[in-house]
């Protein structure tokens, strides 16, 4: 939840309004076409276009027109008309700039005067964000496999908090944009250990339902950014407004243990024994799982794997190139690969698109944030129902549909372009809500969070992209919409060729993978058993049980 908050605050945050030129001395009088005003702040309801100007009469009699991004003083200043052929001299913004600060009063656009020569460094913010959070994901991650799940948690919970009221404090852009990338990193180290952190603690059964709350409550942060943005209108209120609504997580975070997937990877046996009997006691199992009997047990199943293989290595390293080890799981990967792209490139596009759909933009987003939440429901139902493929081809399908679809609506119909935005929202979010979980059973164990991992970085280019991709509509309005739809439809399609997992054990070699897809041809044939999952997967099957009685 604390994540999607820090996520998509930009959306309010980062806001240009209307502007013109900054007038050269004080106003006496302000024509607008052929309406004549007290103050310019009076303009704003007037104003339609980027290409209108104001005419303004200084008290020493001088006439100038202002626009965005220049003002022209008139040679000849007789009358106060707004058509003017005479000759005129142009001169830069050197006083600034005037501010429409009737939605908002203060965003970093207008703290910062990023406009008109400045606006690309307006347009950076929120892929500097989502580039932090690719960065993040990388590095926290292995952190996480080095010094536990609990005490990157910590950090980064605190750290976002920190970070989080930091950025209100900040004293120019580059220093805005800095704290933003540190905030960007330890937001996504949180959100991917979290994420890590549910999945290692809850059991097999429930684990599909589990993983899609983690992306349920991401929404609601999304959801809190639209009220937060609603009731607060000057950016570092609303900045330190939002950071304090993350501050009760961090105070849960202090209470949570490690889990005991880590504890065990790190032999840290007395420890792992001692979350179990916590995990037994409040699910009152009278009959808690001996970690010490788990471990014999795999013990004697490495011995004779070994004694069966003995020309096998089992310390064989992995990389990225597993991924591409024959044609098969190379186009596997690469469908996998561009549906992550695809799922985030999307979600990112409506979401960060809301505001501009017409109506009132604060609604839009939460209407946005909150058609993820029964979207999630349909995901787990139909994964469990219909498969995993059969439920991603048609959403990423119909995504694409939606796309073509909002292109032939008129433009005065914004309840109905909101209404198929909110579609082509639900759509993508079940799409990129099963493709977590759908990768996972993909690929083999000794490959598995690789696979998983390299996706996830797909996800953070997508994220990356999506902001320049909205960005486009300055091109052609409809261009984000065409460029996700695209990718919708090319993904539907190559999903086509993925292979069903529902029902199907995890493999645990290439080989086995391969075999998923009906053919026989084996990746290596010296692919080592994977032993090391053996005892984690013991525990599953143990605790399965245990709650069964």
């Amino acid at each position: 939840m604390s994540c999607g908050i820090h996520y998509l605050a930009s959306v309010f945050m980062a806001v240009t309004p209307k502007f013109v030129c900054g007038t050269p001395g004080n106003v006496s009088s302000i024509l607008f076409h052929n309406s004549s005003v007290s103050s310019i702040e009076d303009i704003w309801t007037l104003w339609a276009s980027a290409e209108n100007y104001i005419v303004v009469q200084l008290e020493n009699g001088e006439i100038w027109e202002l626009d965005q991004c220049s003002r022209s003083k008139r040679e000849v200043s007789l009358d106060l008309t707004y058509e003017y052929e005479g000759n005129k001299s142009v001169f830069s913004c050197s006083d600034g700039f005037l501010y429409d600060d009737t939605k908002w009063k203060s965003t970093v656009v207008t703290q910062w005067d990023l406009v008109c020569d400045r606006e690309w460094l307006a347009k950076l913010i929120q892929p500097t964000f989502m580039l932090g959070v690719l960065f993040g994901a990388v590095i926290f991650g292995d952190i996480a496999d080095r010094l536990g799940r609990q005490r990157v948690i910590w950090f980064t919970s605190t750290g976002q908090f920190v970070f989080g009221i930091a950025v209100a404090f900040t004293f120019d852009y580059y220093s805005f944009v800095i704290v933003r990338f540190l905030l960007a990193m330890v937001s996504s180290g949180y959100l991917v250990v979290a994420f890590v952190y549910v999945t290692e603690f809850v059991g097999i059964k429930a684990r599909t339902w589990a993983s899609m709350h983690v992306h349920a409550f991401f929404a609601m942060g999304i959801m809190v950014v639209a009220l937060v943005g609603f009731l607060v209108r000057t950016w570092w209120v609303y900045q330190i407004f939002l950071s304090i609504a993350t501050l009760p997580f961090i105070l849960c975070c202090w209470m949570l243990p490690e889990t005991p997937f880590w504890l065990l990877s790190k032999e840290r046996y007395e420890d792992a024994q001692k979350v179990i009997n916590i995990m037994a006691r409040w699910n009152k199992v009278s009959t808690p799982c001996k970690v010490s009997e788990l471990y014999s047990v795999q013990q004697d199943d490495l011995v004779s794997g070994r004694m069966g293989d003995s020309d096998t290595s089992s310390t064989k390293k992995h990389n990225i190139l597993d991924l591409f080890c024959n044609w098969h799981i190379a186009r596997r990967t690469i469908t996998v690969w561009l549906i992550w792209f695809t799922g985030s490139l999307g979600y990112y596009v409506f979401s960060l698109s809301s505001v501009s759909l017409g109506g009132n933009e604060y609604l839009n987003l939460f209407l946005i944030g909150a058609v993820e939440l029964p979207c999630y429901v349909i995901a787990c139902i139909g994964m469990d129902k219909l498969g995993r493929r059969n439920t991603l081809i048609p959403f990423l399908i119909l995504s694409a549909l939606i796309c073509v679809l909002i292109m032939f609506i008129p433009q005065d119909f914004n309840i109905l372009i909101i209404l198929a935005n909110m579609a082509g929202k639900f759509s993508i979010g079940v799409a990129f809500g099963l493709i977590y979980l759908y990768t996972a059973e993909l690929y083999p164990t000794i490959v598995r969070s690789l696979a998983v991992g390299s996706g996830s970085m797909m996800c953070r280019v997508g994220s990356v992209v999506a902001p320049f991709c909205v960005y486009l509509r300055s091109v052609w309005i409809f261009m984000p919409l065409l460029l996700v739809g695209i990718m919708a439809l090319l993904s539907g399609i190559l999903t086509i060729m993925l292979p069903e997992t529902l029902g199907k054990p995890l493999t645990n070699t290439l080989a086995e993978a391969t075999e998923i897809g009906r053919n026989k041809t084996s990746c290596s044939e010296k692919t080592p058993p994977a032993h090391s999952g053996a005892p984690l997967e013991k525990i599953e099957m143990f605790g399965q049980e245990n709650s069964q009685h």
